[in-house]
């Protein structure tokens, strides 16, 4: 087996990272760690839940996250761990193919994090929340070249309405559309607040809706929309079960329904057996279940765990365990 090496890519300097790991202690438990395992954190972060796992057993972890912010703080806090952690800067959906280059073997457990951070939310120059006035960004890989600027002042407004329809689950999603086109024609929209301007104006207001949930449901279409989030999760699933070993688990956190779905049906596609019609008399598909799922429905936070962390409360824990 290769072990990996303590190769930090990236390197900056020093910098505060605070992030709260949502299910800690369900994550933990869930992936059943074994000792001299490997594992594969894609969402590395603020290395929240990579530290809890290390402490656990004498185990390898390869860690991955695109925020060179969260590198940063991942190295710092993990340094300890020496030729134990590997930690890269590149998109999780790229995990698949770093670990086939780089020959990593004996692949016990992987986690995926989906969403954003509480570092990159509560961060207001990185323009994901509408809760501070900033410049429209919410790119979570800063060298991208796309983002929540570029998009709302280039997009057409089919395709903006597209997003915000299909990612934000918005019904308001033409209306919405319509009015970021009229208004940028008038001048450029820079930052977070005059987004939100445009998004309350283009919305009724009725009672029990003051359009806040308007916002919340088009900044998260767009920032979606910017960071490729959910491009090719269902393929990511299956390329990294694949590379799990026998008895090895898979934990994926969700935060929307979007992201939920996708893992919910994927895992269960896994997990099925033989597809042919029930009347055939012996089985002509040869399908097989690769997994079974360890979560029937999946684990949400406790109201001790919502109440001191408020980005638990949306969080979904499905975990499913190679066969």
């Amino acid at each position: 087996m290769m072990k990996p090496r303590p190769r930090f890519l990236s390197m900056g300097s020093k910098m505060e990272f605070n992030h709260v790991p949502v299910l800690k202690d369900e994550v933990i438990s869930g992936l059943n760690i074994q000792k001299g395992k490997t594992y594969i954190d894609c969402t590395i972060g603020g290395a929240g839940h990579a530290s809890e796992m290390l402490k656990c057993e004498n185990i390898f972890l390869v860690g991955f996250d695109q925020d060179q912010d969260a590198i940063d703080a991942s190295k710092e806090r993990l340094k300890e761990y020496g030729d134990h952690v590997t930690i890269v800067k590149s998109n999780f959906k790229d995990a698949p193919d770093f670990i086939d280059k780089h020959n990593i073997k004996n692949i016990y457990g992987v986690l995926v994090d989906l969403g954003v951070s509480s570092h990159q939310i509560d961060t207001s120059e990185r323009g994901f929340s509408f809760r501070f006035d900033s410049v429209l960004d919410m790119r979570m890989d800063k060298e991208a070249s796309l983002s929540a600027k570029e998009l709302v002042n280039t997009y057409s407004e089919q395709e903006l309405a597209r997003v915000i329809k299909e990612y934000g689950e918005e019904k308001f999603a033409k209306s919405i559309a319509r009015k970021i086109v009229g208004e940028r024609k008038k001048a450029e929209i820079l930052t977070t607040k005059q987004l939100e301007k445009i998004i309350l104006s283009a919305v009724p207001r009725y009672r029990g809706n003051d359009g806040s949930s308007n916002v919340q449901r088009t900044f998260q279409a767009i920032r979606i929309e910017v960071n490729h989030e959910l491009d090719g999760l269902d393929t990511f699933i299956k390329s990294m079960v694949d590379r799990l070993e026998s008895g090895g688990r898979m934990a994926i956190i969700s935060f929307h329904s979007l992201e939920d779905r996708i893992v919910k049906h994927t895992f269960k596609e896994l997990a099925e057996g033989c597809t042919c019609p029930k009347d055939f008399p012996v089985c002509v598909c040869g399908k097989k279940p690769i997994v079974k799922i360890i979560t029937p429905h999946p684990i949400t936070a406790s109201e001790t765990e919502a109440k001191q962390n408020r980005r638990s409360q949306s969080a979904k824990l499905r975990i499913v365990e190679k066969l």
